[in-house]
């Protein structure tokens, strides 16, 4: 398994960090690149504990489908996310937020497997890993922009 950890310091309250990261609308919003869209289950708003959502991507240059569930959840603070069906063999994605003075600290931690044994442990090796810190960490500063803004406006 591989282990992505990416820790982003906010200037926003925890409560609007932690429904910023479980809004599926910003989410697309932050994976334009990838023409991210959400396709069955939840597709817009706030998910919450048991709802899952199907993800329709172009990645590496082939169109992909990725359903996750939300199987843990304590707002404000943390909630989880796994792969139900996928492109990956397992992925659980950890969502963090803990207070820091008067900002919040978001924590990814996402965990994944790729399938195909010890070609998909190279291909980790080789690219996978990076390639997914980089989009986890597009989507990160696009949460923290957006959480910002929506504090600012409320302060």
């Amino acid at each position: 398994m591989s282990l992505i950890e990416i820790k982003t310091l906010i200037n926003a309250d925890i409560k609007t960090c932690f429904d910023s990261a479980r809004n599926i609308d910003f989410h697309k919003e932050s994976l334009q690149h990838s023409n991210e869209k959400a396709i069955a289950g939840k597709t817009s708003g706030l998910i919450d504990l048991g709802e899952w959502v199907t993800w329709e991507a172009r990645h590496f240059g082939v169109k992909q489908k990725l359903t996750s569930k939300i199987t843990k959840f304590n707002s404000p603070t943390y909630f989880v996310d796994e792969q139900v069906s996928g492109a990956f063999k397992y992925f659980k994605h950890e969502h963090i937020f803990e207070i820091h003075d008067e900002q919040t600290l978001m924590i990814d931690r996402f965990d994944f497997e790729s399938p195909f044994g010890i070609f998909g442990r190279l291909i980790n090796v080789l690219f996978l890993k990076k390639y997914m810190t980089n989009l986890l960490a597009i989507r990160n500063q696009f949460l923290k922009q957006k959480a910002e803004e929506i504090n600012c406006h409320t302060s």
